[in-house]
Order: C-alpha cells, then structure tokens, then sequence
C-alpha cells in the first residue's frame, strides 16, 4: 500500500487472454512442517525424572539410615554408660563402708582396689580429697576431668557423669563423692570424690560399625530404587511420546491422528482432551477447505463467464471510443465512463483468473534464457513509460533464466503501482549478488518519491484486495496486483519485500536466482 489512500495495484498491458484450467481447482490443506536439527537434551524429562527419583530415594534412605544410627548409637552408649555408673556407684559404696581406712592401707590401695573390682570395665579411678590427690594407675588421665564435672560433683551427691573426647579418643568420666548417711533421708559429704575415668574404645568401634552398616545399606537402596525409577520414567513418557508424535502427525497434515488413552489419571485426560482438539480441529479445517474450494471454484467460474460477454463489450467500447469526438459533451463523457470501467472490469476477471491458477496450482514456469536489462526496457515501452517520470539504472550484459511473460508482469506491476500511489520519479534498478549459502541472485528494485509506505501496512501490503485506506472503495486497479506479484515471483524460486527509504519513499526489492529451474520452483 502506498501513502495515506495506497493500494496495491499491478500495471497494464496484458498478454493474449488465459484459458480456464478446472483441473486446478483442488488445493489439499496442509500444514508446513519446519524440521531443524534434532538437539539432543542433556537433561530431558527421563533423565529429570530418574534424578528426581533417586533423590527422593537418597533423602529418604539417608534420613532412614540417620535416624536408625543415632537412636542405635544413643542406645548402644546409654547401655555402656548406665551399666559403669551403676557398677561404679556400687564400688563407691561399698568402699564408703570402710572408711576411715584400716591398719596399713592407703588412699591408692583402696582406688586400686575399686579399680579391679570394677573388671571388665578398663576402669582408671582417681580421688581427691582437698588438695590430696591419688589414682588407682601409674599413668594418671585426669586431664579428661572437666572442671564443670567436678563442680557438678561436689553440688550433686548422687555423682554425675560426662562424655569427653581427647585426641581422637572418647571417654566416659564418672565423679561420685564420698558420704555418709545420718539418717535415712540424710546424707552428710565427707569431702572426699571418686572419678572413674574409663576409655569407650569397643563402643565407638561398635559406633563405627553401625555407621558403615548404615552406609553400605542405603548405597544398594539406591541400585534397587533405580529400577522402579525406570518403570515409572517409561510408563510416564509412554503418552508424552506418543502425544509429540500425534502433534507431528497432526502439523505435517495428518489431521485423523488420535491417541489411545490408558486408564483414568492426569495424562488420560491430556490423551482425551487432544483427541477432542484434533476431532473439533479437523472438522473446522474441513469446513475452511470445503468453503475456500467453494470460493475458488466460484472466482474461477465467474471470471470464465465473464470473458465471452467483456469480449464483446470492450469491443463495442472500442468503436463507441472511436465516435465519441463526434457526440455531445455529455453523452461523449457517458462513453468514455462505460468504456473506463469497462476495461477496469475486464482487467479484474483476469486477475481473479491468474490468482485462481496460483491457488490451484496450476501455474507453470516456462522459463528461457533472457538478457534481463533488455526484457525491462520491452516492459517500460510496450506500457509507454519512457518519458522523465522513470529513471532506470539497467546495467547490459546481465542474463538470467526466466520466465519473460511473468517477469514483465512483475516489473509492470511494481512500476504501475509505483506510478499510482507513489510519486514520480520511479527508478528501476538492476544487479546481481552472491549468496554464500545458494546461487547467485539477479536483484530488481523498484523505488518511488512518494511518502513511502505507512508501518502498520506493511505487514498486509501483498494480501489480496488490501486497502490502507478503508474509505477508499474504488481504485484504478483490482487489488490483486502485488499479490500475483508476490505469487509470480515465488514461482521463480525468489522473494520480494517491501519498505521504506530513509529520506522517504517506497522501495520493493525482487530476488529472483539467475538460474530459476536451478532454484527448485
């Protein structure tokens, strides 16, 4: 479309009359397929839902493992522990019973001898008393006595006990103190305490054991977890193959496709709803076909009628053309308003005629070896557009395979519809380029002085019968023009666009390959 009122049009000078072709009436609705590499998904839903299940395997055997170790572990240093507290506080009180101490025995003798008494348990049994200190071994450890554990044993006379780690090595420290019982809810502190400090070496071996036990039973849940990983990632990705197989199937026009729906959950409803879709959706598509096999059928039949009875009226229009000099003003400009739109209406049944060719593919490229800058120079003469309001830029020497009956309608109808709805000077420009992906292009531009093409037309300027002014009704053309245009040039295996100069104008830019039978039209 051209400025505020454009329209696309295409210019005149027509070829001998177009036979009907009724074989080309059907047109088979197919979608267009676009098929790119296939990319191969590091992370696709099969490998998202296999990690996703072994991670909730790995959570859940972890944490199983976890807590069955720590309540193993508690329990199994509880039992130890309870077990020397008791055994200690029965040693201490046993010994309470022979204080103060007989005949030669010492401090050290008594602690050796609750130590020994204190067999299996590898009991080291220290006392202090004041600032005396004594221990029941040669090599005294009562560095593992935390002086938070003998504070609490000198407030608590019912002993306390700690579990401390030193150098890697857990111990078990037990503080007990000495007293004596006045009375039956009386006890009265002697001042003396006992610590028994004894290393939890077969316990934290056990620990160990409990922990490679947990750790080597979750590693095979895992193995096993990956199998019902599998069965559940297939039986899910089962209906989502087939749906992406059914979505190709339905674009590359296989409407019928369906799928078999299994059960009743979430992905049977997907199945039943795309089968739904693709029934509700073939038949809109066979009602489109039915309705534009109708109109085309329509457009073709109507414009075949019509040409015997224009045939006759453009030649009655011709003689009353001839003799309208010799009538009154008004009944010469009634002639010539007949003969106008008699010639407006005979170039409209021959556009709805070519058109209907394009959509039933009907069109043949007959194609022959032309010097291009001479066939435009023919198409600007033979429509008498030699005067200043064309320039032309036609380098010589410059020969395609073309097809000349369609290639001449392509220039005159983008020179005609820069010459209706742009503003003169029109150029028409001539090269070749080179394509590092394909042939070598022949490239034709037409450009105009106009105000150049409004934005929102773009998009629209080669549709049928478009209009960027709505309150335009009537034109010099049919309308139909850029788009056989565009229908022309794609025979030729080429493209056309359309645009805007910087400093204003319309310009429409033709590629078409040299070699156009070489191009795959």
């Amino acid at each position: 479309m051209r400025g505020p009122a454009a329209r696309e049009d295409r210019g005149r000078g027509r070829q001998p009359a177009l036979r009907p072709d009724p074989a080309g009436l059907r047109l088979p609705l197919r979608a267009a397929v676009i098929k790119g590499p296939r990319r191969i998904r590091a992370f696709g839903l099969r490998t998202r839902l296999l990690l996703a299940f072994l991670l909730v395997a790995a959570v859940s055997a972890g944490t199983t493992a976890a807590l069955t170790y720590r309540e193993a572990r508690n329990a199994l240093l509880e039992t130890a522990q309870d077990t020397a507290v008791t055994s200690f506080r029965d040693h201490v009180q046993q010994t309470s019973f022979a204080l103060p101490l007989r005949g030669g025995d010492s401090l050290e003798e008594v602690l050796r001898d609750i130590a020994r008494k204190g067999k299996p348990h590898p009991w080291v049994v220290f006392a202090e008393y004041g600032s005396l200190r004594a221990s029941s071994g040669e090599n005294p450890e009562s560095t593992v006595i935390t002086p938070e554990l003998r504070r609490t044993a000198l407030a608590n006379p019912h002993g306390s006990f700690e579990r401390v780690v030193k150098d890697g090595v857990p111990y078990l420290t037990i503080a007990m103190p000495m007293v004596f019982k006045t009375s039956p809810d009386s006890l009265l502190p002697s001042g003396l305490v006992l610590y028994a400090v004894m290393p939890m070496n077969d316990e934290q071996i056990n620990v160990d054991a409990l922990l490679m036990a947990a750790r080597d039973g979750a590693l095979p849940g895992l193995a096993i977890a990956l199998i019902p990983g599998l069965i559940a990632s297939r039986s899910v990705l089962r209906p989502v193959r087939e749906l992406r197989h059914a979505a190709r199937n339905m674009g590359s026009g296989r409407l019928d496709t369906r799928i078999r729906v299994r059960g009743s959950d979430e992905l049977a409803d997907l199945a039943r709803t795309f089968n739904e879709s693709a029934g509700q959706l073939e038949r809109s598509v066979q009602e489109l076909r039915e309705a534009g096999e109708r109109a085309r059928r329509f457009a073709s039949d109507v414009s075949h009628e019509l040409r015997t009875p224009l045939a006759g009226m453009l030649a009655v229009t011709e003689v009353l053309d001839e003799e309208a000099d010799r009538l009154d003003a008004d009944t010469a400009r009634a002639v010539r308003l007949v003969s106008a739109e008699t010639g407006k209406l005979a170039v409209l049944v021959e556009d709805l005629m070519e058109i209907s060719r394009f959509d039933a593919r009907a069109a043949e490229l007959n194609t022959d070896e032309v010097d291009v800058a001479e066939a435009i120079r023919k198409t600007l003469q033979s429509r008498h557009w030699t005067d200043d309001r064309i320039r032309a830029d036609l380098p010589d020497d410059i020969r395609a395979r073309l097809d000349p009956r369609r290639f001449d309608l392509v220039i005159a109808n983008l020179v005609g519809n820069a010459l209706r709805h742009g503003r003169a000077p029109v150029t028409v420009g001539l090269r070749t380029a080179a394509r590092p992906d394909g042939p070598p292009v022949l490239i034709t531009e037409v450009t105009d002085s106009g105000p150049g093409i409004r934005p929102e037309a773009l998009p629209h300027i080669f549709d049928r019968f478009y209009k960027a002014d709505a309150a335009r009704t009537r034109s010099a053309g049919s309308g139909l023009g850029l788009a056989i245009t565009l229908e022309n040039v794609k025979l030729h295996g080429g493209t056309i666009r359309a645009g805007n100069l910087p400093g204003g104008g319309a310009v429409f830019t033709v590629e078409i390959p040299l070699h156009a039978e070489e191009a795959g039209t």
